[in-house]
Order: C-alpha cells, then structure tokens, then sequence
C-alpha cells in the first residue's frame, strides 16, 4: 500500500506555527517568513502541504455534511445540531444568520492564496527540480480550481484572485459565475491534468485521472449553467476517458466499499486522507473525517444498548426522507423485505439490526401496546429496523423492539453505516480516521450518462447508469436491474444517484447544477417544503465579507 499523504499545516503566508493564546510568547526566536522560507525546497515543499488543509474542514466535516446533504429530496434534519436553517430554509439561512455560510466562503479562499502562493512562487524555488516544481504546480492548480469549483456552485457570481494576496485588502471584484469557469477553473483543470502522473507514491496527491474526473465534472456544470451541448459532450468524452484510460473498476461488492480496511482499492479515484494518530490530529487542529458522528439513530438510549464504538456516537444530524427509502424497492409504491428486493445497496448501505450490550427487561410500548421485554444476553438482537410495517403479533412475540417505518421520528431513524468508524480509541471520539472518497468510479460512470444524456445519447446513456445498476444486483437479480433505454431521463439518472452516493456531499450539488433543487425539495422533504424558494438555489454571500469591502459587492438575490 502506498504511504498516504500526511497534511501538515502551516500559516498561509506568514509564520509557520500558530499557538493558543494563552501558550503564545511574543518574542522573535526566527527569521522564517515565507518570504525566505518557500524559496527552499523544504520550504515550498511545506507549503504545498499546507494547500491541503482545507480539504478535511469540509469534506467530511459537519459543516460540509450540512451544506451538501441537508434540505434536500434525500436527506432531512434530525432531532440535534445548530444549522437546521439549511434543511428547511426558514431566516436562519442569512448572509449573518448561520456561521456556516461565511465560514465555507472564508476557508475556501484562505486555501485559494495558499495555492496562488505556490503557483506564484515556484520560480524563486532554486534546489529544486523543474519537474518537481512542475507537478507542484499542478497540485496547487487541482486545488484551486476545486475551491473555486466548490464557491461557484455554491455562491454564484464571486471574487476572483490568481494572484497571492501578501497584505491587507480591501477591494474585491464579483465575477460571473460562468467566468469563474471560464477563467479559473477549467483552465487550472486542464492545466493540473496534463502535468499530474497517473499515480502518485504520496496516496492522496491528485492524479491525471484525479484531474481529469473534476474537469468533466466542472465542464458538465458549465454546460448547464449556459445551455451548452459542446460542454456536454466535451464532459461526456473526458469522464469516459477516466472510465477507460486508468485501470480503475467498480469493487464487485457494492458494500465493500466501506470497510475501513478496504479504503485503498481499484474503485477509488482520489480520496482525502484521514489518520489514526492522535497526536497528529491534536497538534494540527485536524477534525478527522467527521461523518461517523452524522447519520446516526440515537440507538444508545434504546432498549439493551449503550454506547459504544462498534455502533457509533450518534449526534443525529441527518435522516433520509420517506421517500428516499421508496428509491431501493423494486416497485417503489410497495414494500419489500429487505433480502428479497434486486438492489442490495439499501441493505449494506444501512443499518438494520443492533445487538445488546447492556442486556436486561425493558418496558416497551408500540402499536402492540404496553408490555416487557427481556433481552437475555449481550450479543443478542435488541433492536431491529426491519423497514416494512410488522403485524402485531409479530411484536407481541419478539424479545426485541422493533421499529417500523410508521415510527421513525427524528430521534429514531434508517442509520446509514457507510461511514461507520469503530477503530477510533473511544466511544466518545469525534474525530474519524477514514478517508473521504472524493472520487470514484460508479460516480464517473453516472456523470458519463448525465452528460450523455443532455448531449443526445440516451442510449449511452442508459448503458453507463446499467454498468452502476449491474454491481447493485442481488446475485441472481441481475436482469431486475436492468433499465430500459426510454425510462432513463434526468429524474431516473438523479434518482441512481441518490441510491449509489448517498451521504457523499454531492445531493445539493447535484439537484442546484440541473435545476432541480425546488421541484424535488418541494415533492419529496416535507420539513423544507413550507420555506424553500427559488433563490435558495444559491446560499448567502457572507455579510462580514460584503461589510469588510470597499465598493459595492451585491448580495444574492432573495437574501
């Protein structure tokens, strides 16, 4: 297994280390500036890491787990946590109503001049190979055209800076959203794809494929932004490239995906990297991959169980919709036990069954009425999520508590277990040690059919949402699976999308780049339903941003 990339950070553009205040003793001990330090190669090379930092403050964090999964056809709130604003639109989701808004806008363009530093700084590097320097540069343009990728989608029209900002400033511009593409992000993906190595000896560093994934992405997004069929045939070309060129394959086990063991494997593109070292997380302020903690029932205050680290620490952010549990029936107006329905991924992608650990009589009371029940023994099932309504009597006679769909609450939920961590040292550790998947390739494959589709090739179309739908089979159900060319629309291929990368930050990216955000919203989330509006499509411009610069910076229309 290739060594992964350990993140350090340091400052962006000025000393190297930061300490809490009360440790910080306000005496010169050096000299390093990036001035005289990113001139040497040891230097660069450290600032090239620091480009990175941002990666694990969204993705895998709650704030990004808030941004990209809730308010969405999929996934809605929980009965916990701070930022409900963003699942069902009310006026905490304001350019000074919730932190989350200024805070993505705020660590997006911190990492953006980090990697203007890099790009801008390569020449002064003197012990360092052009070569090295090249691939550096690359990086920083990866990154930066995923920053800017992430703020375009995310706020519209905004400022743009390709250069290294290395004072205070007070001006800033608003570019069109469709110039942030044109200017900056494709560029920078062209660019970083056609220097970066097809693999790379630092697991975690972006590949050509890596590059080459984002770009047919960004172009795709592009392509709906202006109406373009060059962009989507551009975007369909470059994603099947990624699918033939690199070797990759699907796993043939649709849940192997998210064994802990198992992060590095043929499906995976690139992947943010997460450690198990404490110390390393402590010392660099690192919340780890954070989404263990998300999507989790509170099981722990539920007969015969207690907290522990195999099932999780469940802060109960996010549930799936009623509807998004219809997506895995194989006729959707229907109910079916769970091992006889063709697509296995609701099976293996969720939670179903908890075994006791703290064994005991417990009073339960259900639509079966009030009544004990005694779980005799640590290992047996104590709780059971069955997802098709259970008769009565099939309550009366169990020694477990059962939950059917007509009980959830936004206490008791469908758990998703993809991101399950029980390798952390305590059951109270909300740092996680997996990986983020950023990308892969059931999620190219299904970029390939959207991009096909919008060009006019429903057929391929068709064909690529098949090779996803084939590895979803139950083994013998495989023709089940199969969806005919004339079925496959933008609903069907963003309804497979739900069912393959549920909880991976993509829903609200996904249904805001094909217009679709308010239609489905409205249909399918009923806690967002009430408030949503069409300007929602785009969040907030900060306030603290707009008031700390000269000039007018307008506002996102409806905030």
């Amino acid at each position: 297994m290739n060594k992964k990339l350990l993140i350090f950070t340091f400052i962006l553009t000025g000393l190297l280390f930061q300490s809490c205040e009360q440790f910080l003793v306000e005496e010169l001990k050096t000299n390093v500036t990036a001035n005289n330090y990113y001139v040497t190669a040891s230097g660069y090379e450290d600032g090239v890491k620091a480009m990175y930092w941002t990666l694990d403050r969204y993705w895998g964090s709650e704030m990004g787990m808030t941004m990209a999964e809730l308010g969405t056809d999929y996934h809605t709130n929980g009965a916990d946590g701070s930022h409900k604003g963003f699942n069902v639109y009310d006026s905490r989701l304001s350019p000074t109503g919730d932190s989350y808004s200024r805070d993505l806008w705020n660590e997006m363009y911190r990492a953006i001049n980090q990697c203007n530093a890099i790009v801008g700084r390569a020449a002064d590097v003197a012990d360092m190979s052009q070569d090295l320097k090249d691939q550096r540069v690359a990086e920083a343009r990866f990154l930066r055209g995923l920053y800017y990728f992430t703020l375009a989608q995310t706020y519209g029209n905004i400022h743009l800076s390709l250069e290294e900002t290395k004072g205070i400033e007070t001006t800033a511009n608003q570019h069109p959203a469709e110039d942030i593409y044109n200017d900056a992000i494709i560029p920078d993906l062209e660019a970083a794809a056609s220097v970066l190595p097809t693999s790379q000896s630092d697991y975690g560093r972006p590949t050509k494929q890596a590059a080459e994934f984002l770009l047919a992405k960004a172009v795709l997004t592009r392509g709906w932004l202006t109406n373009s069929t060059a962009d989507f045939s551009r975007a369909q070309t470059l994603m099947e490239g990624v699918i033939n060129n690199y070797g990759h394959e699907l796993l043939p086990v649709w849940g192997d995906l998210w064994k802990q063991d198992n992060q590095v494997n043929s499906e995976v593109i690139w992947s943010v990297q997460n450690t198990t070292d404490l110390l390393i997380n402590a010392s660099l302020g690192s919340s780890g991959n954070r989404f263990h903690l998300y999507f989790l029932m509170e099981y722990d205050k539920l007969p015969g169980m207690t907290r522990d680290t195999d099932n999780g620490r469940p802060w109960k952010r996010a549930r799936p919709t009623p509807w998004a549990e219809t997506l895995y029936n194989d006729d959707p107006a229907t109910q079916q036990a769970l091992g006889t329905r063709a697509d296995v991924r609701y099976q293996q992608g969720y939670k179903h069954v908890w075994y006791a650990n703290n064994p005991g009589t417990f009073k339960v009371n259900d639509a079966a009425g009030e009544r004990d029940i005694v779980i005799a023994g640590i290992g047996d099932t104590a709780l059971f999520l069955p997802h098709i309504e259970v008769p009565n009597e099939k309550r009366l006679n169990s020694q477990y508590r059962i939950y059917a769909p007509s009980e959830y609450t936004e206490i008791v939920f469908p758990s998703l277990n993809k991101f399950i961590d029980p390798i952390r040292d305590n059951r109270q550790r909300e740092e996680g040690s997996r990986d983020f998947i950023m990308a892969r390739l059931a999620d190219a494959y299904l970029i390939a059919a959207e991009a096909a589709l919008k060009a006019g090739n429903q057929s391929k179309a068709a064909e690529y949402v098949n090779v996803v739908r084939a590895r979803a089979a139950r083994p013998g159900r495989e023709a089940d699976m199969v969806v005919a060319e004339a079925d496959v629309n933008l609903d069907y291929i963003l309804d497979e999308r739900a069912r393959e990368l549920s909880g991976e930050m993509h829903r609200w990216y996904d249904l805001t780049r094909t217009g679709k955000l308010i239609e489905r919203v409205t249909k399918y989330n009923a806690q967002a339903a009430p408030n949503i509006k069409p300007h929602h499509v785009l969040r907030p411009i900060p306030q603290t941003h707009i008031d700390a610069v000269n000039g007018e910076y307008t506002q996102n229309d409806g905030y």
